[in-house]
């Protein structure tokens, strides 16, 4: 394993542990009600700003599996390489996560995220808001990382040419899916934002994980698979 490949794992690493301890945690401060709830949507649309103008240089900001997915389903990875960024994924997620609930724990913070009767939901996601409907849950997800991942997947096509105002407009997009998606599923889009909140907060969120790891896949695959054939040069 090269030195560069290791810079790029670290750096994926530090993206993810940022986005679930400033995404995960304006939800559990602000229990996504009222200005809380665009209050936490922007909280993780600023995170993918702020980490795609500080590690996208390095690794691309994938910091989210789903991504990885489509990027190397399109060729933008070796096969190394996303096993490598899944893995840093994840383990960034850890980290965030571990975090989270030793400050929560350690400053006796009330986590606002939480089920009613339970003392823990840090910020993971749910489908309670839709009758626990798995079905349902499957198709939020999947609609809301296609989108997201379609504007990756533009943004940061070489035809395109969309320069410096990538990494703005991939934030901003992240914002619009949880403006929507966080009253239904909290918005998930992603793997390794969902896997370990949902972990340690057990309950409901463990038992409903999977939605949130095979949707946010799914919805990648069918991105990269429908932006690969728009942007071909077969008539």
């Amino acid at each position: 394993m090269s030195k560069t490949s290791i810079k790029k794992y670290v750096a994926e690493a530090i993206g993810t542990c940022v986005l679930v301890l400033v995404g995960c945690g304006t939800a559990m401060l602000t229990g996504c009600v009222g200005a809380g709830y665009l209050t936490t949507a922007f909280a993780f649309g600023l995170v993918i700003v702020g980490m795609a103008y500080c590690i996208g240089n390095i690794s691309g900001c994938h910091i989210n599996p789903a991504v990885s997915l489509a990027v190397w389903l399109n060729k933008g990875l070796s096969n190394q390489d996303f096993i490598g960024y899944i893995a840093a994924q994840c383990a960034g997620s850890l980290v965030g996560t571990a975090l989270l609930r030793a400050i929560f724990a350690l400053g006796d913070i009330t986590d606002n995220s939480a089920p009613k009767g339970e003392d823990w939901g840090m910020g993971a996601n749910g489908i309670g808001s839709l009758d626990d409907n798995i079905l349902a849950g499957l198709l939020v997800e999947v609609i809301l990382t296609f989108i997201f991942v379609m504007v990756i997947l533009g943004v940061t096509s070489k035809k395109a040419n969309h320069g410096s105002f990538g990494g703005l407009i991939i934030g901003l997009s992240l914002t619009m899916v949880h403006i929507l998606g966080i009253g239904l599923t909290g918005t998930s889009v992603n793997p390794a934002r969902s896997l370990w909140p949902a972990v340690f907060a057990m309950g409901d969120a463990i038992k409903y994980v999977w939605i949130f790891i095979l949707a946010p896949f799914a919805g990648a695959a069918l991105a990269a698979f429908t932006y690969k054939w728009l942007e071909s040069d077969e008539k």
